[in-house]
């Protein structure tokens, strides 16, 4: 891949990523930007622009350290079935912690832990989703790490979101990542072939 193809990911990245970020950060807090002047609305939109490309930043800075992770697993395991076993693996367990530590740091007495399970859920079908479409445009060997890259690297940069537990900013921090690892991971094999 040349310097101007990944210069075209980068920038490309940054842009999806920000205009997602920012179009869901309005609709979340639409009263706070439209209740004051023109100027407060500039000013919100610029500041949401920001904050979502900074996370498209995280999720590039994510998506590059994955690309690495996965060759030292491939080396290390010297089989891609053993290396898709472990990523499985891995993958079980975020869903698990999402779910079981998420429900220990911010439950209310007498809430339950199934109000926990939604959001790693609908990640993980998200996941299998966009696995499915990288093995269907590449090849089948893609799918588990697709989906370990959506599920595990995503959650990873979701981080300080997820210790924050506000609803605003676990959707507000999530798009961005999530549209721009997407993008990345589905973007990556066309840029590399031609």
């Amino acid at each position: 891949m040349n310097s101007r193809k990944v210069v075209y990911l980068f920038f490309s990245t940054l842009l999806i990523g920000s205009l997602s970020g920012t179009i869901v950060g309005f609709i979340l807090d639409y009263q706070v930007y439209i209740e004051d002047t023109f100027l407060n609305l500039i000013f919100g939109l610029i500041w949401l622009m920001g904050i979502s490309a900074a996370f498209s930043l995280i999720s590039q800075m994510g998506f590059f350290a994955y690309l690495t992770v996965h060759r030292f697993g491939l080396g290390l395991f010297k089989s891609q079935k053993l290396w898709n076993a472990v990523q499985i693996i891995i993958i079980v367990f975020v869903i698990f912690d999402l779910i079981y530590f998420r429900f220990l740091a911010f439950a209310e007495p007498g809430e339950t832990i199934f109000g926990y399970f939604l959001m790693p859920l609908l990640l993980l079908a998200y996941g299998l989703i966009i696995a499915y479409i990288k093995a269907k445009d590449t090849n089948k060997g893609a799918f588990v790490p697709a989906l370990f890259f959506i599920v595990v690297i995503t959650t990873i940069e979701w981080v300080p979101a997820l210790t924050v537990n506000d609803t605003k900013w676990l959707w507000l921090y999530v798009t961005p990542l999530l549209v721009a690892n997407t993008w990345q991971l589905l973007v990556l094999h066309r840029l590399t072939r031609a």
